[in-house]
């Protein structure tokens, strides 16, 4: 069967089924769905857990294997299988129909895919992983459904945000969930329980003596490579996703691409920073950045982002923070 995304928790209270295919684009969405479905098998006895993830020339004959005696296990086990492009192929399609038929009382199977496109979603491996057990679409929040989404995080954490506190944390991460999380949780920690207002946030935020992605593109920009890799050092001793990184370091490279792009064209950069509508107070950064690189520079790095967001996914190998890294000192240098 199919259920939506808020029906995942009462679903689990009730039952568990054998196995579960959650898809979806939300990385921060879908990964706190399969936490749940996790814990709920946790606490039906499910004692260890098998992770593969299905990249280039991942080896389903081994994968089918790995399952094929469960007699050997004392623990029920979860085998959660990830599926990086959504398609896992003939070879792979066949070994998830086979986990699918030994999935029961001795086997969860999680099954982990991006939005499928209609091909996928109608192929033989996700219809029998639906037949028997769930299929779970994970939709991003829109817009305007943000405001609502933070006020409930940050109420689950005994915060009482006004509609400013809120407006002003949506103004911030500009619908990144994983950048909404963080900043919630370190408003939970600085603050405490009880009410938050706008000043309250603007407050914690300047009293904070974390680093945060802000100051790290700020840094990239302003030509200060050795900061910005401090920075970047301190983000990831501190824990921060480094797909937060990523998501802010593209989302810088994207709007240079475009101001370059215009002034090649012949648009002055100012009216172009102002279409764009760039912040004054940044407007300077952005131009003593533009000014220190040759065209194609900004769309090579845009794609090397690209290629770090995936490895920060597992969808790809590499080491994030060192693409990370090679990133902002392209962009300062």
């Amino acid at each position: 069967m199919k259920i939506r995304a808020n029906q995942l928790s009462s679903h689990l209270k009730k039952s568990l089924a054998p196995c579960y295919l959650v898809t979806g684009d939300e990385h921060l969405l879908v990964s706190e769905a399969v936490d749940e479905i996790r814990d709920a098998a946790r606490k039906r006895g499910f004692g260890s857990r098998e992770l593969h993830v299905a990249t280039t020339g991942f080896d389903w004959a081994q994968l089918s294997s790995s399952t094929g005696n469960l007699s050997l296990f004392a623990d029920l086990r979860i085998v959660e299988l990830r599926l990086p492009t959504g398609k896992p192929g003939r070879a792979g399609g066949e070994a998830i129909v086979n986990l699918v038929e030994q999935s029961g009382p001795e086997l969860l199977l999680i099954v982990v895919a991006p939005k499928l496109d209609r091909s996928a979603a109608a192929s033989k491996w996700a219809k029998a992983l639906e037949q028997k057990g769930v299929g779970l679409q994970i939709w991003p929040i829109e817009a305007r459904e943000l405001p609502g989404w933070i006020a409930a995080r940050m109420r689950s954490l005994g915060l009482q945000p006004d509609r400013d506190a809120v407006a002003m944390i949506a103004d911030r991460v500009e619908g990144n969930l994983l950048a909404a999380r963080q900043e919630i949780e370190k408003l939970g920690l600085l603050l405490g329980e009880g009410k938050v207002s706008a000043e309250d946030v603007a407050s914690a935020v300047a009293d904070s003596s974390r680093f945060d992605v802000f100051k790290l593109t700020d840094a990239a920009l302003a030509g200060d490579a050795r900061r910005a890799v401090r920075i970047l050092g301190g983000l990831r001793a501190e824990g921060v996703e480094p797909v937060i990184v990523m998501w802010a370091l593209t989302r810088e490279l994207r709007q240079l691409a475009t101001l370059h792009d215009a002034v090649r064209q012949g648009v002055d950069l100012g009216s172009a920073m102002k279409r764009a509508r760039v912040w004054d107070n940044r407007q300077a950064l952005l131009r003593g950045c533009i000014s220190r690189h040759q065209p194609g520079d900004f769309h090579r790095m845009l794609k090397a982002s690209g290629r770090a967001d995936a490895a920060a996914k597992g969808q790809r190998a590499g080491d994030p923070w060192q693409m990370a890294a090679d990133i902002v000192v392209g962009m300062a240098h």
